[in-house]
């Protein structure tokens, strides 16, 4: 059930966004089902672009460090009325621009397109 609730959540973070630079920690509402029964769930999770900057030579061992926006989390548990089973949701804390984990993130170039944030 954890991976639907976090899977609905980073697909609603790029809904209606605008494209902005900054790491912040944005109120959301996200649909969770349990017995069958639909509530929405109030969280904040960490979102917003992190600064990067592309060097025009890379070697072999000079890859920039990329940084992602994340934070500190933690689950809290939500009990639906009259369904046994409790659903648990993540909750951001704190959000900041940190190095890529590769542990648990893709931390590479994006292939497709990504929408420019600059205005000429």
């Amino acid at each position: 059930m954890q991976l639907v609730v976090i899977a609905a959540v980073l697909a609603l973070t790029g809904a209606g966004q605008g494209c902005s630079f900054g790491c912040h920690p944005p109120n959301i509402s996200i649909p969770v089902d349990s017995c069958g029964i639909t509530e929405y769930i109030y969280t904040t999770i960490c979102a917003g672009q992190c600064y990067h900057e592309d060097p025009i030579y890379i070697g072999h061992h000079d890859w920039t460090e990329q940084k992602i926006c994340n934070g500190d989390w933690s689950y809290e548990v939500k009990h639906i009325h009259g369904c046994p089973v409790a659903v648990t949701y993540p909750v951001a804390r704190n959000c900041e621009c940190t190095a890529c984990n590769a542990g648990n993130t893709y931390c590479g170039r994006f292939p497709g397109d990504l929408p420019s944030c600059m205005t000429l």
